[in-house]
């Protein structure tokens, strides 16, 4: 079976490397918040080229501390997307502020810009943009609202590690940007984490607050926190990882390449490269009218193809009836009937890549046929 992902392989290519990490981090007897996470957080934080990082749990904490730090809480709204992970809902919520969704450009399958400005009520407070599956969504549109109506900016780069948009990497943008450290991701641990980048130092030091209990001092809380902490564990492997990051994209660019020439033909909708940015390529997602057909033939050709995602987010049972949209989100339901994430990732090989797309060619062919 040629798997959709495959987070082991990223952990055999630096073996070596990896193992020396985690003895370090054990032979410390540090284990929480010490100099790995310090030393990556410092990392990152300048890979992306801003000022601060923050390790967090996970990328939905990223994303739920960022609002956190941004002063967003009950009472406020914040616009975002219906067609992403459920977790960018998800940290809204759990900042108890109520989501408000826009749809969707459907080239991109990010935020609109063009339906954001009558989104905004007297209560939105700020935009979460997603970048989602690896492509910038359009920041230069939504940062010119924002400004102008006085919201806060998060960027959601969960899937977008290394991507630019406009010749800088995303997470630079916003007022914040968050991102995930899951095992799939460009960047990917062994385990969950996440981090918070921004190049304002009144935002990080209150996302330092808010992730362990509001502590300035040990044991004393200033304010009101949680315990939101990136490990040293995870922090020792991301920090190998991060020197391989902008090769594993330039990887995954070559197999999204071969996809295009070998699939050029065929009747799937493939995706978008904009002029104005680079495509870290975390999913190569195709769209089918066939989507469901197409997939069952994949796994019976033993290719493991995943659906992201197969329900927007205002029709999920723990949502529908109480969320609610600017407008009807007509492309963000029409893209979740239809696309489709082939296999990607950075050791993918070649070989695979031509098994997969003639297990495609022999659906369309038969279908045609039929």
């Amino acid at each position: 079976m040629i798997p959709c992902a495959d987070p082991r392989a990223g952990y055999v290519a630096h073996r070596q490397e990896i193992d020396a990490a985690i003895r370090r981090v054990l032979e410390t007897g540090r284990y929480v918040l010490g100099a790995e996470v310090a030393a990556f957080e410092d990392e990152f934080a300048r890979y992306v080229g801003v000022a601060h990082g923050v390790g967090v749990g996970s990328g939905t904490e990223a994303l739920h501390l960022a609002l956190r730090a941004c002063a967003v809480g009950p009472g406020d709204e914040v616009i975002t997307v219906s067609h992403t992970a459920v977790a960018t809902v998800a940290a809204i919520e759990l900042a108890g502020a109520t989501p408000v969704f826009v749809d969707i450009d459907p080239a991109t399958f990010t935020l609109d810009p063009a339906r954001l400005e009558a989104a905004i009520s007297a209560r939105t407070k700020a935009v979460i943009p997603v970048h989602l599956y690896g492509l910038p969504a359009d920041l230069g549109p939504i940062l010119a609202v924002a400004r102008r109506r006085g919201l806060r900016v998060i960027e959601d780069c969960a899937q977008a590690h290394g991507a630019r948009y406009r010749g800088s990497v995303v997470g630079s943008f916003g007022d914040i940007g968050a991102f995930s450290f899951y095992p799939t991701k460009n960047l990917g641990a062994i385990g969950d984490g996440g981090l918070i980048v921004t190049a304002d130092a009144g935002l990080a030091e209150r996302a330092r607050l808010l992730r362990e209990y509001g502590w300035a001092e040990r044991y004393v809380s200033h304010i009101a926190g949680w315990n939101s902490r990136l490990d040293e564990l995870q922090a020792a492997v991301l920090r190998v990882k991060l020197r391989y990051l902008d090769r594993d994209n330039a990887a995954r660019s070559r197999i999204a390449a071969l996809y295009r020439e070998l699939l050029g033909g065929s009747d799937l909708t493939l995706p978008v490269e904009r002029g104005d940015a680079r495509h870290a390529y975390h999913l190569f997602v195709v769209r089918s009218a066939r989507r469901d057909a197409l997939l069952a033939h994949l796994e019976e050709q033993g290719v493991r193809a995943l659906v992201h995602y197969p329900v927007p987010i205002h029709l999920q049972p723990a949502y529908r009836d109480r969320l609610r949209g600017s407008e009807a989100l007509l492309a963000s339901e029409a893209a979740a009937r239809e696309v489709l994430s082939l296999p990607m990732y950075p050791e993918l090989a070649e070989s695979d890549v031509r098994l997969v797309v003639g297990a495609v060619s022999a659906f369309s062919a038969t279908a045609r046929a039929g």
